[in-house]
């Protein structure tokens, strides 16, 4: 079973959709309760779609009892929902807006772990698999709010990484380049000219699938 955050839309809607094409059941949960809907109604396995704010630990708690509880303990968690600023300066983004960023990309991400790590360990299996982003190990100007959340990620996943034991890992994800609404936010028209989430989420869902303990601590790219 695999379990994704930020499913309502791009890269975790299209993996929902991939996984449970190769019979995974899946659960996701989003903030946006009608994009949840159209998924589970794409979904033919077992699933469990909630909508769930992944910047609230109690929601997320809640969420993954009730995964724990239809599904089992998830052998892949997918830490997916991201979030990206406006194109600007950095001295022009408010506290507000770099807060936010950080809350979704960084905060939720510890949440998820909290939330089901207890319940991998029990099982001594799974794969922590943290969205990270080419801008995890490089820079841009006016996307920093952006940059210092997925060079976070880089830390946190190697972090982690040592201090799992046999069985599991944790891995620090780069999807690569793809046509998401965040990309067409920093890059605009351009955007189009990369791979699109459905024809990107098949040979993704390769690497996902195939990932091992030797990649525990590692970036692998998507």
């Amino acid at each position: 079973m695999v379990c994704i955050s930020g499913v309502s839309k791009g890269l975790g809607y299209a993996l929902a959709k991939e996984f449970d094409r190769r019979g995974w059941s899946v659960a996701g949960c989003a903030r946006s309760e009608g994009a949840l809907i159209n998924l589970g109604n794409d979904l033919q396995n077992k699933h469990f779609i909630q909508k769930a704010d992944i910047t609230q630990q109690p929601d997320v708690q809640t969420f993954a009892n009730k995964v724990l509880s239809a599904l089992g303990v998830p052998s892949l968690i997918l830490n997916n929902a991201g979030k990206i600023n406006k194109n600007a300066r950095l001295h022009e983004v408010s506290s507000d807006e770099f807060l936010d960023v950080l809350q979704v990309n960084l905060c939720g991400v510890h949440n998820m772990i909290k939330a089901f790590l207890p319940s991998m360990l029990e099982a001594k299996k799974g794969t922590i698999i943290n969205f990270s982003s080419y801008w995890g190990q490089s820079t841009a100007p006016k996307v920093a709010p952006y940059c210092a959340s997925k060079w976070a990620i880089e830390g946190l996943t190697r972090a982690l990484a040592q201090e799992l034991p046999p069985g599991l890992s944790a891995v620090a994800f780069n999807p690569g380049v793809v046509n998401t609404d965040m990309l067409q936010s920093c890059f605009g028209d351009k955007a189009k000219e990369h791979e699109d989430p459905n024809t990107w989420a098949i040979h993704a869902t390769d690497k996902l699938i195939n990932l091992s303990e030797t990649d525990n601590g590692t970036t692998v790219i998507g």
